[in-house]
């Protein structure tokens, strides 16, 4: 019968690996601190009375109509949405191979639908709503609490941006400065990076081996 060999972990290994959390932690509690200010309530930084960027021709392609703020990127995403988009793009025909990527014309069609029918005629709520939720995600990985649910949360509002602003031309928005931020939200959600120098060390320690619905979520959360 062979026994299994227990793998002792370096102490050097165990700190370097809390150090990259509680940065990738803070990194993301800073970008999100970064862009709540752009878009304030009550008026999430739209101006024109809530007005939204419309179709035009080219070169322009959009007509400002005076909007600034969230209505301005939130119209983007619907003027862009008719065209074809492809994300995930290698290009690598420098080597002599295909061009590759991922078409979601049809899913950012469907993001403008909604955003159309829904988010911008209640922009007054749904400006509350996105900004309530980003400030959130920095509060969370600020203090390491809840930490699984800011990176859940993280993950919904990264990847709605990345599914209407990756790569639309003008301005151009790199599909990674998205997506990065996609990943990142990932891997803090299957790591709970609250658990060093956050308050969910302390939650998990004081909800330990208790029975309950509660205990169970806040433990799944942390």
């Amino acid at each position: 019968m062979q026994s299994s060999a227990v793998v002792v972990v370096p102490g050097w290994e165990e700190k370097l690996r809390n150090l990259a959390l509680l940065l990738g932690r803070l990194g993301l509690a800073y970008l999100f601190f970064t862009q709540l200010f752009w878009k304030l309530p009550p008026t999430f930084g739209c101006t024109n009375d809530f007005a939204f960027p419309t179709p035009a021709a080219a070169p322009n392609y959009w007509e400002g109509n005076g909007s600034g703020g969230l209505c301005y990127w939130m119209g983007l995403e619907t003027i862009y949405a008719p065209n074809f988009r492809e994300v995930l793009v290698a290009d690598m025909r420098p080597a002599g191979l295909p061009r590759i990527g991922v078409n979601i014309t049809p899913i950012a069609q469907m993001n403008a639908a909604l955003l159309d029918s829904v988010v911008k005629p209640g922009i007054a709520v749904f400006g509350w709503l996105i900004w309530l939720a980003e400030f959130w995600i920095f509060l969370s990985m600020l203090l390491g609490l809840f930490t699984r649910l800011g990176a859940l949360v993280s993950i919904g509002v990264s990847l709605q941006l990345f599914i209407g602003l990756a790569n639309i031309p003008r301005p151009y928005e790199w599909e990674w400065a998205y997506g990065s931020i996609v990943l990142l939200s990932l891997v803090l959600l299957g790591i709970a990076p609250g658990r060093w120098l956050g308050l969910d060390a302390a939650l998990r320690r004081h909800f330990a081996n208790r029975d309950g619905w509660l205990p169970r979520i806040i433990q799944a959360l942390t």
